[in-house]
């Protein structure tokens, strides 16, 4: 017992080898963050979609179940919100950035 537990901590040693992930160039991260933006921004959209269908089809009359309207519409909801506050933060950061004296 005594011997797993000086094992485990050898392993978290400062000395330990990490393993580094690969480096990229500032061209590639730039186009993978874009990439992520954009599909969160598609995901949205396809949720606000499903939940336009459904409320639209419960005021026709075709879904009874009102509560899978709610949820989507909840969905629906806090996917913009999220939204919001990442655009939020990401012009904040942007200001802070750009008011820093190089």
């Amino acid at each position: 017992m005594i011997q797993r537990i000086s094992n485990s901590i050898t392993e978290l040693s400062p000395n330990a080898t990490v393993q580094s992930k690969p480096k990229i160039s500032p061209g590639e991260a730039q186009a993978k963050f874009a990439s992520a933006l954009k599909n969160a921004i598609n995901n949205v959209n396809e949720v606000q979609a499903i939940s336009d269908e459904k409320t639209e089809a419960m005021a026709k009359g075709d879904i009874t179940n009102l509560h899978d309207v709610m949820i989507a519409s909840q969905k629906s909801s806090i996917a913009l919100e999220a939204t919001v506050q990442v655009q939020s933060k990401a012009v904040e950061a942007y200001k802070e950035m750009m008011s820093m004296q190089v």
